[in-house]
């Protein structure tokens, strides 16, 4: 059965870019990378790749979140911007609207998370075979049925924030995958933005930051 795929047509956002990264906005609804069916080749990475012929991916968005995503642009900065995601220095922050009201102001979630293969591409927490996964947050504005929060990814597993907010009992909105009918019928998109990324540059090796405003 094919997945249905409808990725929004807006050109590209390019928050920055110098002869070794680029940073984009990437919107809700598109891949980060190209998917195995033909009728998903359609990309955040393709569509840069058409003006900045070198551009590889060092890291992803889900394809319903929106935000941040930096590509490099040669080898070199690759390299460099990839070894700074595997020993964790890389700072990623994220709204979320989450389902009902989160009573404390902050916390952390340290619960490990492993592929559902019978049910992917779900994850589930598993405390036996799951890798290790930490996410900290924090309150930001308690709405009538809704919590806006921060969510600061310590690791990078793949649906990560997604299954902290579920274990949390506060599934995040429109969450097609994760969230129950009533979460689910709150948004017509995943509320989940990457909102800021802070490395070292690969020249400069100066600290960075880039920052995108959530739009809800």
């Amino acid at each position: 059965m094919l997945f249905d795929y409808y990725p929004p047509n807006s050109p590209l956002d390019i928050l920055y870019h110098d002869k070794d990264i680029v940073v984009l906005n990437k919107p809700s609804g598109l891949l980060s990378v190209p998917g195995r069916q033909d009728h998903m080749k359609d990309s955040l990475s393709l569509r840069v790749q058409d003006r900045f012929s070198t551009a590889t991916i060092v890291h992803r968005l889900d394809m319903d979140t929106s935000g941040i995503m930096l590509m490099a642009l040669n080898k070199q900065a690759h390299r460099y911007i990839s070894m700074q995601f595997e020993k964790r220095v890389i700072k990623k922050s994220y709204i979320a609207h989450l389902y009902g009201i989160v009573e404390q102001d902050e916390g952390k979630i340290d619960l490990p998370i492993i592929l559902d293969w019978p049910n992917r591409p779900l994850h589930i927490v598993d405390h036996e075979n799951g890798k290790n996964a930490l996410t900290c947050w924090k309150v930001l504005e308690r709405h009538d049925g809704y919590t806006k929060i921060a969510l600061y990814p310590v690791t990078g597993r793949t649906h990560q924030l997604r299954v902290h907010a579920v274990a949390m009992g506060h599934p995040i909105l429109g969450d097609s995958l994760y969230a129950h009918e009533k979460a689910l019928g709150q948004s017509d998109r995943l509320l989940l933005h990457a909102t800021k990324l802070t490395l070292t540059h690969p020249y400069t090796k100066d600290k960075v930051t880039f920052t995108s405003e959530a739009d809800f």
